[in-house]
């Protein structure tokens, strides 16, 4: 006989062997060296492929109490056994029943830290594997502990959840169909192990109004909470083409459902419910737990409003505007973020708070509220700093949608703190043109606008026809901002005359040349003048050079720009004197336009 064979049978004759000797004391009377050759000997005989005959022994009647005391020491090798054979094999089918067993036979409390530790311990690539083999014993074990209960429920939905969270969310629509770790899969299967706990507590609200064990209902809020901010916040939950059931749509409803049934939806929604807090000393772990929620409750907005999870159960009595000021705390919350994934779902919620909405419908008052400032400064921030091309497109959609919704005295507040605060050419003269479609509308209505005619106007038009630095300002940075800035004086000039004056500007023109077109001359000419100088010096380094392919580095309005040839530097430079160019012409006709207007009234006058 095979010496490996010989020593299996030995395992198997050990665990006998401990077995008959433990069979005749009390359970009170077994020692530690009995648990731990127990163990050993179990251990020993599912690593040499006996599990059948230890099935035998946990299923047979007379060692009901040494399983009940020593069997949970089993369930790490029990474990590892069961990853070890493929699915097909039979001794993983005995392995499995040994679980099921351990589950029904073994001490409550015993077995459920044996199974949490196994949990703890597991690797990040098998965690998913790991919980989804134990949920069900894990749930097994739960509905028979009598004391503690609802604290037992919490800590093992907080260890499996801290166990996910640092698995990457599974984003595109390959990678959700692969599921290459297991998280979609393995989420789903944690909704369905905390349904009877749901249950219970849904069983004891319908017996009593006054339902008073609130640590159960507390601890499944916990877990609804912790599942908004993961895997939700991160996951991608538009339907996507080619998958029926998308894994993470449907955990979403689950949790929405559970929120519904244990009657903390709408307390979480309208009055900003967060569970109880734990008190913390240290001021860091209070800012970590008031994030965690603010992240917890965007995705339950973003849920709700873009997605219409559970819309059937929010009444239907609110205000566009009012919903808008509702959400604006999470959309927040969702635009400080850097990752697409939560950034689009800010712009999401955003757009469709907006789209409610009437134009012209807002009014001023709501950008008394912090978050109505805040809002549009951290969407151009999204604008001018996301690598993420749709996201900035998306981000520009919305900051018109914004703007168009406002009154007319919400429009030009708006406008005046952008200006101030946008700190970005391209923004600046976005926000000039916005300013210049106003105007036009106040000009051309029947109803008057005090907002974009008269003193009101000549206060924003100010801070619009300005040199940031005067002279010195880098006319080339600011080249967007200047640009629409003299096509609106041009507008201006055009569209009201001297007598009207209904803008102001005739009123304020000497102001405008003072702060704007002189020294936007002398700018002009400094500039043109440096770059000039750059070619030159460009072309002799060129000539002097062994090859034109000799590689330099440059720096055009304060910036390096990358190694290039000195070719390619010269049409940088180049392309800088054609912008110049541009803006002097376009300066050129605006005080065309202004000597012409002022010669015609000179003539009438005269």
């Amino acid at each position: 006989m095979p010496e490996e064979q010989n020593q299996a049978i030995m395992a198997v004759d050990e665990l006998q062997a401990i077995i008959q000797r433990c069979q005749i004391l009390e359970e009170a009377d077994f020692k530690g060296e009995d648990f731990n050759l127990f163990q050993v000997a179990g251990q020993k005989c599912l690593e040499d492929g006996y599990a059948a005959q230890l099935l035998e022994v946990i299923q047979n009647e007379k060692n009901k109490v040494i399983i009940k005391s020593m069997g949970w020491n089993l369930i790490c090798p029990l474990v590892r056994c069961i990853f070890m054979y493929k699915q097909e094999d039979d001794k993983r089918e005995h392995c499995l029943k040994i679980l099921h067993q351990l589950a029904q036979l073994c001490n409550p409390k015993e077995l459920f830290l044996g199974l949490l530790e196994q949990i703890e311990q597991t690797s990040a690539e098998q965690v998913c594997q790991t919980v989804m083999l134990l949920l069900q014993p894990l749930q097994t074990v739960l509905l028979k502990l009598q004391n503690k209960k609802a604290y037992s429920v919490g800590l093992s939905l907080a260890m499996i959840m801290n166990q996910l969270t640092p698995l990457p969310v599974p984003y595109t629509k390959q990678q959700i169909q692969e599921d290459k770790l297991g998280l979609c899969q393995c989420c789903n299967a944690v909704v369905d192990f905390a349904k009877p706990f749901v249950n219970e507590v849904v069983k004891n609200m319908e017996k009593s109004s006054e339902y008073n064990d609130m640590e159960l209902k507390e601890e499944l809020l916990k877990f609804c909470m912790k599942s908004l901010k993961y895997p939700l916040l991160t996951a991608q939950l538009e339907q996507l083409e080619g998958i029926e059931e998308h894994p993470f749509r449907h955990f979403a409803i689950e949790i929405i459902n559970i929120l519904w049934d244990i009657r903390e939806l709408i307390p979480l929604v309208f009055l900003h419910r967060k569970g109880k807090s734990p008190h913390w000393e240290n001021q860091e772990f209070e800012d970590i737990e008031r994030k965690n929620s603010a992240d917890s409750l965007a995705c339950l907005s973003y849920l709700m409003f873009v997605q219409h999870f559970g819309i059937d159960c929010f009444p239907m009595v609110f205000s566009p505007s009012y919903l808008l000021q509702y959400n604006m705390t999470y959309i927040e919350v969702l635009l400080k973020r850097t990752e697409e994934s939560m950034l689009s779902k800010g712009l999401d919620l955003f757009e469709s708070c907006l789209l409610r909405m009437e134009d012209n419908s807002l009014l001023h008052q709501y950008l008394e509220f912090r978050d109505f400032i805040n809002v549009p400064q951290d969407l151009v921030k999204v604008m001018t700093l996301c690598p993420i091309e749709h996201l900035r497109k998306k981000s520009l959609n919305i900051l018109q949608l914004f703007i168009d919704k406002f009154d007319a005295e919400g429009k030009y507040t708006l406008f005046r703190c952008l200006l101030k605060t946008s700190n970005h050419a391209g923004v600046e003269g976005y926000i000039i043109k916005n300013i210049k479609d106003q105007i036009h509308l106040s000009l051309t209505k029947a109803c008057d606008n005090i907002w974009f005619t008269g003193h009101h106007l000549i206060s924003l038009i100010d801070l619009v026809l300005l040199l940031p630095e005067g002279a010195e300002t880098d006319l080339l940075q600011n080249s967007d901002r200047i640009m629409a800035s003299l096509n609106l004086l041009r507008y201006l000039v055009i569209k009201d005359s001297e007598s009207d004056n209904q803008t102001g500007v005739w009123t304020t023109l000497a102001k405008i040349e003072q702060n704007f077109l002189k020294p936007l001359h002398v700018g002009l000419n400094m500039s043109k003048a440096h770059y000039e100088a750059e070619i030159k010096n460009k072309k002799e380094n060129r000539r002097e050079a062994h090859s034109s392919n000799t590689v330099c580095s440059v720096t055009v309005s304060g910036e390096k720009m990358p190694a290039m040839t000195t070719e390619m530097q010269l049409q940088v430079l180049h392309s800088a004197l054609f912008t110049f160019d541009l803006i002097e012409s376009v300066l050129a006709r605006v005080e065309e336009l202004i000597e012409v207007k002022i010669k015609a009234v000179m003539d009438e006058n005269s």
